[in-house]
């Protein structure tokens, strides 16, 4: 049979098809499919990816240029896979492609440099070497069996001239051995101590385990309380599939979460051959390939990891797991906008592999699945060890009209709970000293000139700064617009909270944990350890604080400011405040002390508050799902999001007018909604247009996007950015 002869490429480059090159002759037999090439794209080259090999004439084709990789990166099972979601989201199959693999992957980067003695046959040179150093150096290199070149600069001084001279002389030979950089290698383990399931833990578990036995695709959502052990549920689960000779992938929202999840895994399997891997951006680039390249080879058994470790080169998953599903960091903001919960549900179903879904706040969308029979609901309605949920109390903030960011019941909980010897925390969800400067005499503030938002004022940093762009400045002494000298901090972000704690509570250990402050490798991992430890009485934060993070000395969680996001214009805000509310309070009383949540609302009436109070949850879908039907919302319908950005702001108005007539012209059953500005209408120094496509089917919308987005052609200047199932259209 003979070889293929021509290669069909995903190029990394805006384009929606597979180009076709020949294969040359010195690379027929070895190009597969998942190998990484470079190939000419017009006057240029480009990284391209193979997915298709063909037995045709190549006449008139271009050559491939190089191939890059010895070992294919992805197989055939994969290459499918990245096809169907690279089409569902109406992205360029090269450019997610690219997206997927993790940075690392660009190249191996430099190896490390092993000597050895060389071992000669009859005939060849014989004797020792003349130089002093260079005899101690082969004495060495012999002794050990071999030195990497770090280790023998470490014990000899300037040894480059007499090793360059051993090997030109026969004495040794030098190799480049693959390293394995295992962020885990060093990290010390403790074995979990053995706990007895509740009733409703065991049944969600034979549940899942009857699947994992059976079979075939079969998706689950495990709906349990804050503290209801659906870790432990998740463990179980894993050694389930990994009895099968199959693997596991674990998706958790944020870095911060992998640490601690980590530490629970290897220590729960610390008696068992188990072999972990974490994929996530905190780790190097070179930590990450090592990964990707272990889990590729069949190495690993179980992957840990954020929202691109669903895109792991796993051959046999067996049990796919999404932590925290109704988590929005799931969903990429730029460029190729995947879900991975979603993207999870396809691998599985593609796969044949369980996928178990885990919430105390299920999106509703999820729920509405569960209820419509495509997903098999679990519920753990209790805390495990019959631990009560928090009482949760809603402070008006209308009754303290004089108080500053913490209003008299909360500064006298924190007071008690410090007293107690226990930890608090503190969610406020927003970063900085305070939102915006604003002159007391005229109400001019700072905007950003790239985003036209105000800019964030931070003490720290002695700047106002832009969270969109990073444009940052010194903040005027003197107001531009009038000359005032009243330009002072309006509002209270996490450093204000931070610098009003250690004022009310002197003698109190306090810790911040935002973006800011954990910029660091590692940074995350510390603050938990730290208050694991119990190293803080109080931990303040913007929402990663409130994401599955288990401190058993946490007895109060209090809410600082509840508004901010009840009043954003968001068919979803009341979803999200009741999601991350929700999970904040469940942060206490996880220990064998009872827990306290008190939230600053200055809209004590709103029924999300209400809900939240009472932990009902399925109330809050009950009350929700109708509006949302009402109105053809997801989950009863379906979006895309079309957003014009470019520099003219008049072009790009009138690229997206022209669109929407042709939109309107072809809609059939969807709903064309603008062309409007977006809420930022200016982001990063572009102009922003959107129009929302909406249809209570799917195939109409995909219809509408082959038939009129994916054949318009856009002025030079003018970018569209096609969203598909939108989260965030701000």
């Amino acid at each position: 049979m003979s070889s293929p002869t021509v290669a069909k490429i995903a190029v990394a480059a805006p384009l929606d098809k597979l180009l076709s090159y020949r294969i040359p002759e010195q690379l027929r037999g070895v190009l597969r499919v998942g190998h990484r090439v470079r190939v000419p794209l017009g006057r240029r080259t480009a990284i391209g990816y193979v997915f298709a090999l063909a037995t045709e004439a190549p006449q008139g084709l271009k050559a491939v240029s190089e191939l890059l990789d010895e070992q294919p990166l992805f197989d055939s099972a994969q290459a499918l896979f990245y096809e169907r979601a690279a089409r569902y989201y109406a992205y360029p199959l090269g450019e997610a492609v690219r997206t997927a693999l993790p940075a690392g992957l660009s190249g191996r980067g430099s190896q490390p440099v092993v000597l050895r003695e060389r071992h000669y046959r009859p005939g060849a040179m014989t004797g020792e070497p003349s130089g002093s150093l260079q005899r101690v150096l082969l004495a060495f290199i012999r002794t050990a069996g071999g030195a990497s070149l770090g280790t023998l600069r470490a014990s000899f001084a300037a040894p480059h001239a007499a090793l360059h001279r051993l090997a030109e002389q026969g004495f040794l030979t030098v190799e480049e051995v693959e390293r394995s950089r295992d962020p885990l290698a060093a990290e010390p383990v403790s074995p979990a101590a053995g706990v007895q399931l509740a009733p409703a833990q065991e049944q969600a578990l034979e549940k899942i385990c009857q699947a994992i036995a059976a079979g075939g695709f079969a998706p689950f959502l495990l709906h349990g309380v804050t503290g209801s052990g659906k870790t432990e549920v998740y463990l179980r689960a894993i050694a389930a599939v990994l009895a099968q000779d199959r693997q596991a992938l674990v998706l958790v929202p944020e870095i911060g979460l992998t640490p601690q999840l980590v530490a629970r895994f290897r220590g729960w399997f610390h008696d068992r051959p188990v072999r972990l891997a974490v994929l996530h951006s905190g780790l190097s680039e070179g930590e990450r390939y090592d990964a990707w390249r272990a889990a590729a080879r069949g190495d690993i058994d179980v992957v840990i990891g954020v929202r691109s470790a669903v895109f792991a080169p796993l051959a046999r998953p067996g049990l796919i797991i999404i932590d925290e599903e109704h988590d929005a960091s799931y969903k990429q903001g730029e460029g190729f906008r995947y879900h991975a919960r979603d993207l999870a549900l396809l691998r599985g179903q593609m796969t044949e592999a369980t996928v178990l879904l885990g919430s105390a706040t299920p999106a509703l969308t999820t729920y509405q699945r569960a209820r419509d029979g495509q997903l098999t609901c679990l519920e753990l309605p209790g805390r495990v060890a019959g631990r009560p949920l928090p009482a949760v109390e809603v402070v008006n903030l209308g009754d303290f009209p004089a108080a500053g960011v913490l209003s008299p019941p909360l500064i006298e909980a924190l007071a008690a709970t410090l007293a107690a010897g226990e930890q608090s925390l503190l969610l406020l969800n927003r970063r900085g000293y305070a939102p915006f400067l604003l002159c007391r005499e005229c109400g001019a503030t700072c905007r950003c000139p790239n985003c036209e938002i105000t800019l964030t004022y931070s003490r720290v940093e002695r700047a106002v700064r832009c969270h969109y762009c990073d444009h940052r400045e010194v903040p005027p002494d003197i107001c531009p617009r009038c000359g005032g000298t009243q330009f002072l901090p309006e509002g209270a972000g996490t450093e204000r909270l931070e610098e009003t704690l250690a004022e009310t509570f002197p003698a109190a250990r306090i810790a911040r944990m935002d973006r800011d402050t954990t910029t660091r490798k590692g940074a995350h991992g510390r603050l938990v350890a730290g208050m694991e430890a119990g190293a803080f009485d109080i931990l303040i934060g913007t929402q990663m604080i409130a994401k599955g993070h288990d401190f058993s000395a946490v007895t109060l969680v209090g809410v600082v400011n509840a508004d901010s996001a009840l009043n954003l214009p968001d068919f979803r805000s009341a979803e999200r405040v009741f999601a991350l509310l929700s999970q904040a309070a469940g942060r206490a009383g996880r220990g064998d002390r009872p827990g306290k949540v008190l939230i600053q609302t200055w809209s004590p009436d709103h029924y999300a508050l209400d809900f939240v109070a009472r932990h009902d949850y399925h109330g809050f879908a009950a009350s929700e799902l109708p509006q949302r039907q009402a109105l053809g919302y997801p989950p009863f319908g379906h979006l895309v999001n079309l957003v014009f950005s470019g520099n003219d702001a008049g072009q790009v108005a009138d690229t997206a007018g022209r669109l929407a007539a042709s939109l309107i012209r072809c809609r059939g059953e969807v709903e064309v909604l603008g062309p409007a500005p977006c809420l930022l209408q200016k982001l990063r120094g572009r102009s922003r247009v959107q129009i929302l496509l909406k249809a209570a089917q799917r195939p109409p919308l995909r219809r509408l996007l082959d038939q009129v987005v994916a054949g318009c052609r856009l002025p030079a200047g003018v970018t569209l950015t096609v969203d598909v199932d939108p989260l965030d259209m701000m």
